[in-house]
């Protein structure tokens, strides 16, 4: 069977950060990755699907995901690519790492799911230091993944409880969705 592989999708990812910002006391880096993983990973458990597509990268701090971390990186101006106010006009970056936004989450762009798991997330974590969020985040699957290697979907799923059957039935249908979008 193959690996389960999602898309990413940049325009709930952005505003899934921009809800997440309005609701924490502090919104750095990691604390926005962090709430974004713990959402990620029980939405997937619960409907085979994250509620980014992003795919998270086992970084020594914890899991990070991938393409979120790349537009913040742009946005502060040391990215591999440069923003030219596409991301700008959602959040600056003050400092190295705090995340300011200019907008409002647009609520239409997430799934009512989507902001319950956000919602889980930020109440379960976002109160949590640095240290504590981060001795969360290095579980099962960012543990069984190389450091600075994708994490894998199915890994993810292991850390949930969730059993060979239930992953396998994510894949099948992850294949079904991936077939569809190239007919």
């Amino acid at each position: 069977m193959s690996a389960i592989q999602m898309e990413f999708n940049e325009n709930k990812t952005i505003n899934a950060v921009l809800y997440i910002v309005s609701k924490l006391k502090r919104s750095d880096f990691h604390k926005i990755f962090k709430i974004l993983y713990f959402s990620d990973r029980e939405h997937l458990r619960e409907y085979g699907r994250t509620v980014t597509g992003d795919r998270y990268i086992a970084m020594s701090d914890g899991p990070v995901p991938s393409n979120l971390y790349d537009i913040f990186k742009s946005v502060r101006g040391d990215g591999y690519f440069k923003d030219d106010g596409k991301f700008g006009v959602y959040f600056s970056v003050i400092g190295n790492d705090l995340i300011k936004a200019h907008k409002d989450a647009n609520l239409k762009q997430l799934s009512k799911t989507d902001i319950r798991h956000l919602d889980n997330s930020i109440e379960l974590y976002g109160n949590l230091s640095w240290d504590e969020i981060r001795e969360k985040s290095h579980d099962y699957a960012w543990r069984s993944t190389t450091i600075n290697r994708q994490i894998k979907f199915e890994d993810i799923l292991w850390e949930t409880g969730e059993d060979d059957e239930y992953i396998e039935y994510v894949q099948e249908q992850n294949l079904l969705i991936n077939l569809c979008k190239q007919v």
